[in-house]
């Protein structure tokens, strides 16, 4: 029923489709990339795209090879997103469950220190953090994931919170079942669906933070490509050369583009209120 329903939705089809696209963009840049993302050409400096050069999307100020960059550049993006979501995932989920199951007092303290982290703009709080923690990849992954944190606290608070009053749990409680039980048997496996929609939806906005951070120059540092550091670099040519800001900046509206439909198709899928709905 459930791969029926995804070959109906064209939404999720369609966010499945980009994202392979890019995953196979990855897999081929492990084995194969046009040229040296890293190398300088000063004879082909800024040259436009060009299929006799065998520069498909032109080159940049230092004659590097704009493709081959964007293909490196995909996997720095997707793994770093992945590993802030799946961090953020982890830390805010456990929170989230410990305040939505226990109540009373924890649940205060732990709404209120998501409150806190809720109240800086997503980016503001990763660029604090990373003036923390300094300019680094890994803490890249900390900052973004410090900001997902909250979000993730939210969701699963809440579904705990309407689950645990069912008859279910009432019914395992009353068969005698521990507080540990009930927990990981009958209400975390009942909660991975919202989650998995956060984590898809997640992903979209880790990918802009990660560029943002880039292209402030606290992310990826050159001369290692990253989309947002490719942009931040074209600032100065866009007039002049306008393919060095256009290929990196599709590249990133696209996987965002792929991540947010397959997140509405899953939500789509998953949520039996909208199953019905035409």
């Amino acid at each position: 029923m459930g791969a029926a329903r995804l070959k109906k939705n064209i939404i999720a089809l369609a966010g499945v489709g980009i994202i392979s696209f890019y995953l196979l963009i990855i897999l081929v840049s492990l084995f194969w990339l046009p040229f040296d993302p890293v190398a300088m050409d000063t004879l082909h400096l800024l040259e436009p795209p060009s299929i006799k050069t065998g520069h498909l999307f032109g080159t940049d100020e230092f004659g590097r090879d704009i493709l081959s960059r964007i293909m490196q550049g995909c996997s720095v993006s997707l793994i770093i997103s992945l590993g802030a979501t799946l961090l953020g995932a982890v830390i805010g989920t456990l929170m989230g469950i410990w305040a939505g199951f226990l109540g009373g007092k924890w649940d205060h303290l732990i709404m209120r220190v998501a409150d806190i982290l809720f109240s800086f703009p997503s980016l503001l709080l990763a660029i604090f953090v990373m003036g923390i923690l300094g300019e680094k990849t890994y803490n890249v992954i900390f900052a973004i994931g410090i900001v997902y944190i909250p979000q993730f606290a939210r969701v699963s608070r809440g579904a705990i919170l309407t689950l645990k009053g069912n008859e279910f749990v009432k019914a395992a409680f009353s068969s005698g079942a521990s507080k540990t039980y009930v927990l990981f048997r009958h209400l975390v496996p009942n909660i991975m669906m919202p989650l998995i929609v956060q984590v898809s939806l997640s992903l979209s906005v880790a990918i802009l933070l990660e560029s943002a951070l880039s292209f402030l120059g606290m992310g990826i540092q050159p001369p290692y490509p990253s989309w947002g550091n490719m942009l931040s670099g074209a600032r100065k040519f866009m007039l002049l050369a306008p393919w060095t800001a256009i290929y990196p900046g599709l590249a990133i509206v696209f996987l965002v583009l792929g991540f947010n439909l397959l997140g509405d198709g899953l939500r789509d899928l998953l949520d039996p209120r909208l199953r019905n709905v035409k």
